[in-house]
Parts: C-alpha cells; sequence; structure tokens
C-alpha cells in the first residue's frame, strides 16, 4: 500500500489534524516507510506462537472471594452529618 498526498490530507482529515501543505509530501514518505515496517512484520513466521499480553511472564495476585460486611459500619458512619439508626439519614426530597 501507498500513501499519496492526497490520502495524508485525508488522513489529516480525519483527525482533525491541521498539516500545512509543504509538509505533505515528506509525512507521506515517513507512512510509507511505516507501512513497508509493518509489511515486514507480515513475513515472520508466527506458526506455533502463543499469543501475550507482555513480554515478560505476570500473574495477578488473587484475593479469597469472600463476602464480608466490611466490619466499618461505625467509622463510616462516624463521617455523616446526620445518622439515625445505623443509616445516613438524608433530607426528604419532594417534587
Amino acid at each position: 500500500m501507498s500513501v499519496d498526498e492526497d490520502t495524508v490530507r485525508r488522513i489529516a482529515m480525519l483527525a482533525r489534524i491541521s498539516v500545512p501543505e509543504d509538509q505533505l509530501e515528506p509525512l507521506s514518505g515517513e507512512l510509507n516507510n511505516i507501512l513497508g515496517w509493518v509489511e515486514q512484520l507480515g513475513e515472520v513466521d508466527t506458526d506455533g506462537v502463543a499469543p501475550m499480553a507482555a513480554v515478560t511472564p505476570m500473574t495477578l495476585r488473587r484475593r479469597a472471594d469472600a463476602v464480608t460486611d466490611g466490619g466499618l459500619a461505625d467509622e463510616v458512619l462516624a463521617n455523616a452529618p446526620d445518622v439515625a439508626s445505623a443509616f445516613f439519614t438524608v433530607p426528604k426530597v419532594v417534587e
């Protein structure tokens, strides 16, 4: 695939980027070089290679999937401006 000045102009318009007319030709050359590198990557034999999310093996830390009440009700309600019977009290809203 080859990128010409009209294609660069269209890409710039779609990306909402202002590209001066004198920069269209050098930019098309740079985009063609990038596309050349991508084509070279397509020639690499990847049969038998598992997809990876990262180049280093990583494992996520796990925690027990247990339901708890948190045990912090009194500490949480201490921050409330008004409390009634261990619940937040809010103003009545009627429209």
